[in-house]
């Protein structure tokens, strides 16, 4: 039986998160947690700072997708233009380390 928000994920269920990039709903353990840092979007790798988060599929294309959607001031819920770019720089970092 499927539980409302949650998937049974390895005989056990798991909490779902939509992409704000694809508004693809996966488990949360494959998306990315952003939170806003003084109008920053930054990458939350240990799930642990304070405040709203967004979840992100960890490609450049979800960022693209998020960005031309105009997806993270919603997600967030804040007024005005957010920077994306430690964001963009930990995905190509990773892109990098998948090719090298």
């Amino acid at each position: 039986m499927r539980l409302h928000g949650k998937l049974e994920y390895g005989g056990q269920a798991a909490p779902l998160r939509t992409c704000v990039g694809c508004r693809v709903r996966t488990v949360s353990s494959e998306l990315l947690r952003l939170v806003v840092v003084e109008d920053v979007i930054v990458p939350d790798l240990r799930r642990r700072l304070p405040g709203r988060g967004a979840s992100l599929h960890p490609t450049l294309s979800c960022l693209e997708l998020a960005e031309r959607r105009r997806a993270f001031p919603r997600a967030f819920r804040v007024a005005g233009p957010l920077d994306p770019s430690r964001v963009r720089d930990h995905l190509e970092g990773l892109r990098v380390e998948r090719i090298g």
